[in-house]
């Protein structure tokens, strides 16, 4: 395919370098420049993750019919906390409802039989998306996002156990030079990786050096590299239908808009600058 690193939006690359055990370190690294964003409870320090043990990716619903709920990765910290990682590629019209469905099902999991005094470890449930939120408010310049449960009237805090961080990736536009953060080079490499063609000289902490040589398609077997291939097809085929879906939606609007122009009397000229449709489109309304 002439790539010379995997791409981490497919199901192949993505679990190629956070879903297995040898790469864990990766995940981690990956994890707590992440969390680093957010910031603690008054007078703590921010949460690192040490360690973590990956768990069975598919969790049974509370019936035996009951709906299951798969994740990219689903692991828990040293300390007992859960995390959820995601790599969503195509908009869903109730996003943050599956967000919330997913995370309540290691919160279940944790009630136990007899006395019991309902504490809970903290989930984490972190979407790492390839497409931006639309009518959520957000500039074009944010896209980290952490949400927690908070009084509306002042904004305190009410329950940090329960946490969701969206990564809208398309919003991301640092160039190398402006790497600065942990957090900003894992966001570049995320968004970067299968169009590099060497590791950035950005890039020198010990885990990106790993990263990189974990990525290198040629280290594949033939095996691998036909399953990756097939991913990256999959892939490319649920974009563009996707962006056709988009662009399609985005030229429905434009002739709605165009209509309403000309039903004011603009002219066809004006129209065309307005909408960027052509004056035979526009005539032809």
């Amino acid at each position: 395919m002439g790539d010379k690193y995997i791409n981490p939006y497919t199901d192949f690359g993505f679990k190629t370098l956070f879903g297995s055990k040898p790469n864990k370190d990766l995940l981690i690294s990956f994890l707590n420049a992440l969390l680093e964003t957010a910031p603690p409870k008054l007078g703590e320090e921010p949460k690192e993750i040490v360690d973590i043990t990956y768990l069975d990716k598919e969790q049974l619903g509370m019936r035996e019919d009951g709906r299951r709920a798969i994740f990219d990765v689903f692991c828990k910290t040293s300390t007992g906390d859960h995390l959820i990682v995601e790599m969503q590629n195509v908009a869903q019209p109730f996003y943050k409802d599956r967000s919330v469905y997913y995370a309540s099902f290691p919160i279940v999991e944790q009630g136990k039989r007899g006395d019991w005094d309902y504490k809970l470890q903290a989930v984490y449930t972190v979407g790492i998306l390839n497409f931006v939120l639309r009518d959520e408010g957000y500039s074009d310049d944010d896209y980290c996002h952490n949400v927690m449960l908070t009084d509306i009237e002042d904004n305190h805090v009410f329950f940090d156990k329960l946490r969701f961080i969206y990564l809208e990736m398309p919003k991301f536009k640092k160039t190398e030079d402006e790497l600065v953060t942990m957090f900003d080079k894992w966001m570049f490499v995320l968004k970067n990786l299968p169009r590099l063609f060497e590791r950035p000289a950005a890039l020198q902490e010990r885990v990106f050096k790993k990263l990189f040589e974990q990525a290198e398609i040629a280290r594949f077997t033939k095996e691998q590299r036909i399953s990756y291939e097939y991913d990256v097809m999959t892939y490319r085929d649920l974009k563009n239908s996707f962006d056709l879906a988009v662009a399609q939606g985005e030229a429905k609007e434009q002739v709605k808009i165009a209509k309403n122009l000309k039903a004011m009397g603009m002219s066809n000229d004006q129209i065309a600058q307005a909408t960027g449709l052509t004056e035979k489109q526009i005539s032809e309304l």
